[in-house]
């Protein structure tokens, strides 16, 4: 049987793979980039709607999955708050020689405060590293929804999804 998404709750390597939405590892190491890890096609289109550079498209069938394209995204995140599944995240690979910078959506009370450190967590719930929060934001723009940076070792970058505060 094939195990994934729908069975198992968590994406398989396959739809990892797969996914229009995730840039090249090539790409993530030029720039900070959105990764759109939306595996459904379900009637859904806010993250196109929200990107100020056009480097997400949707097109004319509302439920196709995401692309992006990495020549126009800036990885300034706006699109990470407006995805209704939580499914955006910006990595910057190359925030310091030795870490990268996570920011992911996060709903969830206590808010960290910056300079605390987490545990960090991955697809399947389970602690893979330590981190550092770097910012905490709700802003307007945001829809309601945080943004939390995190500071990792570089090895984690696609790997961690949440935080364990």
């Amino acid at each position: 049987m094939k195990k994934g998404l729908k069975q198992t709750g968590h994406p398989s390597a396959q739809e990892l793979a797969s996914a229009p939405g995730i840039p090249s590892l090539d790409d993530l190491n030029k720039k900070p980039l959105a990764v759109i890890e939306c595996f459904e096609c379900i009637p859904c289109n806010p993250c196109e709607n929200s990107c100020p550079f056009g480097a997400i498209t949707i097109g004319e069938t509302i439920s196709n999955k995401p692309t992006l394209n990495p020549e126009k995204c800036k990885g300034c995140g706006l699109c990470i708050s407006h995805c209704p599944g939580l499914a955006i995240f910006v990595i910057d690979m190359n925030f310091t020689p030795k870490t990268a910078l996570v920011k992911i959506p996060y709903e969830f009370f206590p808010i960290p405060k910056v300079g605390t450190e987490v545990h960090c967590l991955n697809r399947l719930g389970e602690v893979i590293t330590l981190g550092k929060i770097h910012l905490a934001q709700l802003t307007p723009s945001y829809n309601k929804t945080y943004v939390i940076e995190i500071e990792i070792p570089k090895e984690f970058a696609m790997e961690v999804r949440n935080i364990k505060v």
